[in-house]
């Protein structure tokens, strides 16, 4: 087996003890992180098939044993959820690190997927903005109808905010990529309508419009 494959094969033998278990598309039960991993692999594969193994093992490693890390330990309010998501970087990067060096990776490589998973120098740090394009691709086409169903006290001013964060922290490649129908976005949103969003700030829908809040 080459670094890659024993490495990737590690991170999966870890994330397949997750015991939350969830569906897929086709109703194959998967461990929650095993299948976010295997998703994130499958993205980057169609996004940035030229990519090289710091890449690969970053996808594969962003959310190893992620459910070790109860987000209730934290105070349930902003600052308890920042601190809660600042201290599962420096977990998953330094854990997919361990991995990295226990197989034989060089020290540089080991270097560039800590600040990659560690969500270092977004916008600034290729790596990081490579993993961010990814995480947001896959959130768009895999995760997005389940936030929202978690959350209908969300108000449609809130979901354009969330949207339009999203958007704004990809890269122009990640955004073309998304608008060139590579992926797959939630019925409830067509990509007609994406494009208006994010390329005319289009205002909120009035009171008495009939379109679901997510169209805009």
């Amino acid at each position: 087996m080459s670094l890659l494959e024993k490495t990737i094969s590690q991170i999966d033998a870890a994330n397949v003890e997750d015991p939350n278990m969830v569906k897929d598309e086709n109703g194959k039960e998967w461990p929650k992180e095993l299948l976010y991993s295997v998703r994130m692999t499958d993205m980057l594969d169609r996004y940035r098939p030229d990519a090289d193994d710091v890449a690969k093992i970053s996808m594969r490693g962003q959310h190893i044993q992620r459910w070790t890390s109860d987000r209730k330990t934290f105070p349930m309010n902003r600052q308890g959820y920042l601190q809660w998501r600042t201290q599962l970087y420096k977990f998953h990067a330094n854990t997919t690190a361990t991995i990295m060096q226990q197989v034989g990776y060089d020290e540089e490589s080991i270097e560039r997927v800590k600040k990659s998973v560690g969500k270092r120098g977004i916008k600034v740090n290729p790596d990081t903005q490579l993993l961010e394009d990814v995480t947001d691709l896959v959130f768009l086409e895999h995760y997005m109808l389940a936030f929202a169903e978690r959350h209908p006290e969300y108000d449609e001013d809130k979901w354009l905010d969330i949207i339009r964060k999203t958007w704004q922290k990809m890269s122009s490649a990640g955004q073309q990529f998304a608008l060139e129908g590579n992926i797959k976005f939630p019925e409830f949103i067509p990509q007609n309508l994406f494009v208006i969003v994010f390329f005319n700030d289009v205002p909120p829908c009035s009171e008495n419009s009939s379109t679901p809040i997510f169209l805009i």
